[in-house]
């Protein structure tokens, strides 16, 4: 994740009330699909049914579409050809090119 300008190493620094708000919210959805099953009955099917699919499949889309897309990025690529961080790159082909111009003299 990109802040001012800079990397983040990870993106879930600094934000402990928002991480554990999402982790409440799947938690609950899970629990709640659960629950959901626990009114299942041969008089009772579809109801529970449908609710438990929409919370348990709910709680998964919800971590991985909407809460999981904080460390995609649409303008700058943080990794090389070879998942090299970019500045490693461009330090690597500075000292190249300053090793292709002056020849080394021992």
């Amino acid at each position: 994740m990109i802040s001012n300008g800079k990397v983040k190493a990870y993106s879930g620094q600094g934000n402990f009330v928002g991480n554990f708000a999402g982790f409440l919210l799947v938690f609950f959805m899970l629990v709640g699909s659960i629950v959901a099953l626990n009114f299942w009955d041969l008089d009772q099917v579809w109801i529970p049914g449908l609710i438990f699919i929409g919370l348990y499949g709910g709680a998964f889309f919800v971590a991985k579409e909407i809460i999981g897309r904080s460390d995609s990025l649409e303008q700058q690529d943080l990794h090389g050809e070879h998942g090299e961080p970019l500045d490693a790159m461009a330090s690597r082909a500075t000292s190249s090119r300053e090793s292709a111009a002056e020849p080394h003299v021992r």
